[in-house]
């Protein structure tokens, strides 16, 4: 007969003193060691980066290519190099005539191309977006284009149209055989207003264009077929859509034309004196670098009380 295997040890259940079942020769549990993990050595989550730690370095750029420089204005403004207190610079460029001249001309040709901007930008985007004609697309495609434009550019346009040696003087010179045109407004308020709507527009245009391309042309018909007239479906249908754009596009021309240097600089209306400007004289021509610096502070507070006012204005609307 076949001698029977030997028995093989088993881990045989027993009772402990305390009546509960064990298992004889079960090894310990523990916790499991993750696959490919060296022996003898327990596994090492990676520890993860703080995410304050990766914001450093874009607030570290910005402070160093925005705030830096600002703050070394404001501080100008509050230390000036020649002594005194700290408001001292303050109260005398408030004092000073060509101060206020310069802010009141500031706010109103600001105020006045904004309007002038949202009327004609509104006028054209209508014609664009909604009046079939050869070469629509093309015009829209244009105003794109128009947004890369520098100011200075449109201003010398003018000059040669406008100017004292320009084509309209010209041209009235050669049919009325005068010694020069009519034409002299481009170095007033007048033609520093004409300027800036003329490049300003552009910039409401396009939010329109593109309020006016999500507009659903059903309400049009539906309208039109109640008997409504042009303007009444502009009134009632297309200008509630077109206020946020419109919102939006006047408060970027306004806060751009309180900003504007280059378009008065090369109209040569010496006697038109913006706030930028006065920072220009101020600090280039006259070396006063104190004065120059009140004066960007005001041009800067100004600029972000207005950007504020329309965030908040924006907000309310649902724009």
């Amino acid at each position: 007969m076949a001698e029977a295997p030997a028995p093989t040890a088993t881990a045989l259940p027993h009772r402990s003193r305390t009546g509960r079942r064990s298992v004889r020769g079960s090894a310990p549990s523990g916790p499991a060691a993750p696959a490919g993990a060296p022996a003898g050595h327990g596994a090492r989550a990676p520890r993860a980066v703080p995410g304050w730690l990766w914001s450093l370095p874009p607030v570290a750029a910005l402070a160093l290519v925005f705030l830096y420089p600002l703050a070394l204005v404001v501080q100008q403004s509050f230390s000036p190099e020649n002594g005194g207190g700290a408001l001292d610079a303050y109260a005398s460029v408030f004092r000073s005539h060509s101060f206020r001249e310069a802010l009141g001309t500031t706010v109103w040709l600001a105020a006045g191309a904004t309007a002038g901007c949202l009327v004609l930008g509104f006028v054209l985007a209508l014609i664009i977006a909604f009046v079939p004609f050869p070469g629509a697309r093309a015009v829209a495609k244009f105003i794109d284009v128009f947004l890369s434009f520098p100011s200075f550019l449109i201003t010398l346009a003018l000059l040669f149209i406008y100017g004292t040696v320009g084509m309209a003087n010209g041209l009235w010179s050669d049919v009325g055989g005068g010694a020069e045109g009519p034409f002299h407004f481009l170095t007033t308020p007048w033609g520093v207003l004409l300027a800036e709507i003329t490049y300003f527009t552009p910039f409401v245009m396009r939010p329109l264009l593109a309020a006016f391309s999500q507009l659903d042309t059903a309400q049009l018909e539906v309208a039109s077929s109640l008997g409504a007239g042009p303007a009444r479906i502009i009134r009632r249908v297309i200008l509630p859509e077109a206020l946020p754009a419109l919102a939006a596009g006047g408060s970027l021309v306004l806060v751009m034309c309180l900003n504007e240097f280059g378009i008065v600089l090369f109209t040569g209306a010496k006697d038109v004196t913006t706030l930028p400007m006065l920072v220009y004289g101020k600090a280039i021509l006259e070396s006063d670098y104190a004065a120059a610096c009140v004066v960007a502070v005001v041009n800067i507070a100004i600029s972000v009380g207005l950007f504020g006012l329309y965030r908040v204005v924006g907000k309310r609307a649902g724009a």
